[in-house]
């Protein structure tokens, strides 16, 4: 499968632009160039920088230079630390991630497509300068699976944009279901070329989500440990979340067997053929523990991951640096922080 040179591994800079308090006083504070340096000082080749539209425009879509001049700020950073940077849209205008309730009207009105078209010309505009270092990643986890079709239109027409702009900017973009691995079958060819597919593994989800509040489903007291059978972990995603996180496992082997390598090859071997079949490469943009989980465990997960990531040459990112639940900077995994960077 084609590779992607210098984005092999990374983290995530979640909780900096995006999901946050957007604030000049946060965006100073939470991530500044130590951090960066201290990224690359891991032996590290890129980070994802996820942003929120509120950073870079009003509601009524009026650019702000500030915080535009964010996004700059760290592509510098990179670039003076040797680092390459995924540029993440984690939410626009109509749409996010984790508020379904309010993103319901996305797909349907055709303001909310126009707007995030014309937001990604503007980026484009601005950052197909730095196209050597720079990877445009169209949207964070489409989540309803019924819209994938209204969702590869907005991509093939945001794509056209964006290449109207620049013919060679590498674009991103996965799936729905939360930007299952599962779902990237059903993404089209792509039509030109440095296209790049991507998916987020947080599986099995009841281990690395164990006892997280924002999970349906999910008891907040909820522990288990990694490695359990596969079986098991099926079993109990059935008892406790939705029907499509246990959809997102996709056809698992050996269901007696304890989870390791093998589970992650087989989950990512469907969308290893596609991407080979298209000739692109395929990306992990997200993967990560949550800091409730035991350390070993977390430890263990991350090795298998890593591996099957190894065999396969898929990039990824895990979340997250700081913060977020999954920081790995954080005391959580203070006990076992050189070996899980070891591992990233």
């Amino acid at each position: 499968m084609k590779q992607m040179d210098g984005f092999m591994h990374g983290i995530n800079l979640g909780g900096w632009l995006s999901q946050c308090i957007h604030t000049k006083e946060h965006y100073d504070s939470f991530i500044t160039e130590a951090d960066i340096r201290r990224i690359a000082s891991w032996g590290l080749d890129h980070v994802r920088v996820p942003v929120d539209y509120e950073l870079v425009e009003t509601e009524d879509g009026t650019p702000i230079e500030s915080g535009y001049a964010y996004i700059e700020n760290c592509i510098a950073w990179c670039k003076k630390y040797g680092l390459n940077m995924i540029l993440d849209l984690h939410k626009t205008a109509g749409y996010v991630f984790d508020n379904q309730e309010a993103s319901k009207d996305f797909f349907e009105r055709p303001e909310f497509a126009e707007r995030f078209i014309n937001l990604w010309i503007t980026l484009a505009k601005r950052f197909v300068k730095d196209k050597e270092m720079l990877v445009f990643e169209l949207l964070n986890e489409i989540v309803n699976p019924n819209i994938y079709e209204q969702w590869n239109r907005l991509v093939e027409r945001t794509i056209d944009a964006i290449r109207a702009i620049d013919s060679e900017v590498r674009i991103m973009y996965g799936g729905v279901c939360f930007n299952s691995i599962t779902s990237v079958k059903l993404l089209e060819p792509p039509k030109y070329e440095n296209i790049i597919f991507t998916f987020h593994c947080y599986e099995p989800i009841i281990f690395t989500h164990q006892g997280a509040h924002w999970i349906k489903g999910m008891p907040l007291d909820y522990h288990i440990r990694y490695p359990e059978k596969v079986r098991t972990y099926i079993d109990e995603t059935k008892t406790h979340l939705e029907q499509m996180m246990v959809q997102n496992l996709g056809n698992m082997i050996e269901l007696d067997a304890e989870c390791d390598k093998k589970f992650f090859l087989a989950l990512f071997q469907e969308a290893v053929d596609i991407a080979e079949r298209y000739q692109i490469p395929l990306y992990c943009g997200e993967y990560g523990v949550i800091d409730k989980a035991e350390p070993l465990s977390t430890l263990r997960w991350y090795k298998d991951i890593r591996e099957a990531f190894k065999d396969y040459g898929i990039g990824s990112a895990a979340w997250a640096y700081k913060q977020m639940d999954f920081g790995i900077i954080d005391d959580h995994y203070a006990s076992v922080r050189d070996e899980l960077v070891s591992l990233l």
